[in-house]
């Protein structure tokens, strides 16, 4: 017995991406590297913002000091805001507050060694 089969479909012999031209792929290459690998030369180098800057020839001891009041400050706001809260907001307000703490304490110990310095032999 004979079973008669369709043909198969017609489909074109070449493929799209038969007559790749190796030069044309070598250039795509190198376009694609340069792309991601390379900086651009238009492209300009980002300048910091200036808006909040420390004028340069401020005492470093000054400096501390006014990061001192800052840190006091900042840990008597946590402070008073881990009394509005229960459960775990309160915990991690106190947790914030004794960071700023230890902060404080780390600007304080700067600021005893530079007067420690600074004081004269007896």
């Amino acid at each position: 017995m004979f079973k008669p089969t369709p043909n198969p479909p017609q489909t074109d012999p070449t493929s799209p991406y038969d007559p790749l031209d190796p030069k044309k792929l070598n250039e795509a290459a190198e376009r694609a590297l340069d792309h991601y690998l390379k900086p651009s030369a238009s492209k300009t180098a980002r300048k910091p913002s200036t808006i909040y800057t420390v004028a340069p020839g401020i005492d470093i001891e000054e400096l501390l000091a006014n990061a001192s009041e800052s840190f006091a400050s900042a840990k008597v706001i946590a402070s008073d805001c881990a009394g509005f809260l229960e459960g775990p907001q309160r915990n991690t307000i106190l947790g914030v507050a004794q960071l700023i703490m230890l902060g404080e304490l780390a600007v304080s110990r700067a600021l005893d060694s530079l007067e420690l310095k600074a004081a004269p032999a007896v």
